[in-house]
């Protein structure tokens, strides 16, 4: 970027937040990202369950085939959405851990 993004530059996925805030205020609480690096974008982050992930995506009508799964580091699910909401790009990424894998020779 050859200028430096003022404050006003986030407008879009700020007023989105804003949107969110009034319609979903009853929905479970996100990590929020908004970024100087993508200025239209709005992430919400779900971690440690993916409830709250698929909570949001139905709510925002996102769906369900279009997300995308893939595991990182062995031990962690993540679920990955995204859709244009009111002018800004909204994603969605749901964190999981993966259940422990069973052991041979044990009996429930």
């Amino acid at each position: 970027m050859s200028e430096e993004l003022t404050f006003d530059g986030l407008a879009v996925p700020l007023r989105v937040l804003r949107l969110l805030a009034a319609d979903f205020g009853h929905l479970p609480a996100p990590h929020i990202d908004v970024s100087t690096v993508f200025p239209d974008r709005l992430a919400l982050r779900f971690h440690g369950s993916l409830t709250a992930f698929e909570t949001w995506r139905d709510a925002l009508g996102i769906a369900p085939d279009t997300v995308a799964y893939h595991e990182q580091c062995g031990d962690t699910r993540v679920l990955m959405a995204s859709a244009d909401y009111a002018g800004a790009v909204l994603e969605l990424v749901g964190y999981g851990d993966l259940p422990a894998p069973a052991l041979a020779g044990t009996t429930a």
